[in-house]
């Protein structure tokens, strides 16, 4: 039975930084993975994703300058794209790990269950902590759907040695948008079925709506209002069946790929024998990212239920709140505001801050201003089709309180908006910096 300050569960962007955080104050940590050390961003989501829309961006802007300067468009080579994509991801575990262990934490690897409420067990072995950090990330969420066993998750997706030709994304999230333009853009048949009537629900509406005509014009179909209701498997095919309007339809693929949601990890933790609360969404916890039923344990990142979203940076966020309270005491909070948060299709859809629905339904009086920024030099001397912005701001102290943009510039410039937000500065102070021209950036001006 070995004792620690800290063992933390998860070594993905909140446990990693917690482990090595708490290490370097002193405190002697364990760290605990049951698989490669790096969790979902850098092995199965982030990083690979990125080399994969990158690949798809590069076509497609080839696409679009045909006949403007350009004269051979560009085309994927899935196989070589993917070892290309596997030169990220394959040295990260041992990296991660070599990194946790220079930091001074001690390393294992196993499935970790509470034995009770400061006693973990990691296979024969168990370890005493003080404080144990939940931070096991999320997993696809199973579905309603009979046959759900085909599914392909996207996990899968992002190490395939080949794409089939017609491919079915279950669900209209971040994962189904981001790896349909990918899929299509490789030169396959694709389709998204979203059970409502509006995908991407934390986005800008009006954004969301441009992007689903930009994604029909590559190729993509976008089946609004269609519920999968089973996938059977037929030989080599999958037919789905669907229903619209209480019309039912068969739909055919070679592979269907779960789009529709994560969960957080945390079957395996057994964290009833820790008397450690839990709901659908995460750890309960408090303002502390404490467990509200076990204080020994603290949770971040998509194991916790809390006001932020599923993302890296959040994560970050988190696993400092995290290190301060388990270091010097509960003091810390973690502050969500202005968090930016990118779909990575072509055209890209960003946002950060309010929504109008969010501006009204909290009482705010706000200004909305929506721009077409198409026919601007930017995006136009690129023959791009789609680029807009919508600004919302405080009317009476002319703060930003949030930005909503469709363009291929708009994972860079959400940041400049996120900023910000986040450093309360109002449109008038925004308007005084000099930016480099012609860029991207140097819009944001005439964007107020």
């Amino acid at each position: 039975m070995r004792k620690f300050d800290v063992i933390v569960v998860g070594t993905g962007p909140s446990g990693s930084r917690i482990a090595a955080g708490c290490s370097k104050q002193g405190l002697k940590v364990a760290a605990v993975d049951s698989r490669g050390y790096g969790g979902t961003c850098p092995l199965r989501g982030c990083i690979p994703k990125k080399v994969l829309t990158d690949a798809a961006e590069v076509v497609q802007h080839s696409e679009q300058m045909q006949g403007k300067g350009i004269g051979r468009t560009s085309n994927i080579e899935w196989k070589e794209l993917m070892q290309f994509k596997r030169s990220f991801t394959e040295p990260v575990p041992e990296k991660q790990e070599t990194s946790m262990q220079d930091a001074g934490v001690e390393t294992f690897h196993g499935v970790a269950t509470f034995v009770n409420d400061q006693e973990i067990m990691i296979g024969q072995e168990t370890l005493v902590g003080k404080n144990v950090v939940i931070a096991t990330g999320a997993k696809p969420m199973p579905l309603p759907i009979e046959g759900n066993e085909h599914l392909t998750t996207s996990d899968e997706f992002l190490d395939l040695d080949k794409l089939p030709s017609r491919i079915l994304f279950v669900g209209g999230g971040y994962i189904s948008f981001e790896l349909a333009h990918v899929a299509a853009k490789a030169g396959c048949d694709v389709h998204i079925l979203q059970r409502g009537d509006q995908p991407l629900k934390q986005f800008d509406k009006e954004m969301v709506q441009q992007l689903i005509e930009a994604m029909e014009e590559t190729g993509v179909s976008v089946h609004l209002n269609t519920e999968v209701e089973e996938i059977k498997q037929e030989g080599s095919q999958y037919q789905v069946v669907t229903k619209k309007n209480g019309k039912k339809e068969i739909m055919t693929g070679d592979m269907v790929v779960h789009g529709g949601g994560r969960i957080p990890e945390l079957e395996n933790l057994q964290l009833k024998n820790g008397n450690v609360a839990y709901e659908k969404a995460g750890l309960t916890v408090n303002k502390y990212l404490q467990s509200t039923t076990n204080s020994h344990v603290y949770a971040a990142g998509d194991a916790a239920d809390t006001a932020g979203a599923p993302l890296t940076p959040v994560a970050g966020i988190e696993a400092r709140v995290v290190i301060e309270n388990i270091v010097n005491g509960n003091r810390g909070e973690a502050d969500y505001t202005g968090v930016p948060s990118v779909v990575f299709t072509m055209p890209k859809v960003a946002s950060a801050g309010i929504t109008e629905e969010e501006a009204e339904k909290n009482g705010y009086d706000t200004e909305s201003k929506f721009t077409d920024m198409k026919d601007w030099f930017t995006y136009a001397h690129k023959n791009e089709s789609r680029a807009a912005v919508k600004i919302i701001t405080d009317k009476k102290t002319g703060r930003l309180l949030g930005a909503h943009m469709i363009s291929s510039k708009a994972d860079e410039l959400i940041n400049f908006f996120a900023m910000a937000i986040q450093l309360q500065l109002s449109t008038e102070e925004i308007k005084k910096l000099t930016l480099v021209f012609p860029t991207a950036i140097s819009d944001i001006p005439t964007m107020l």
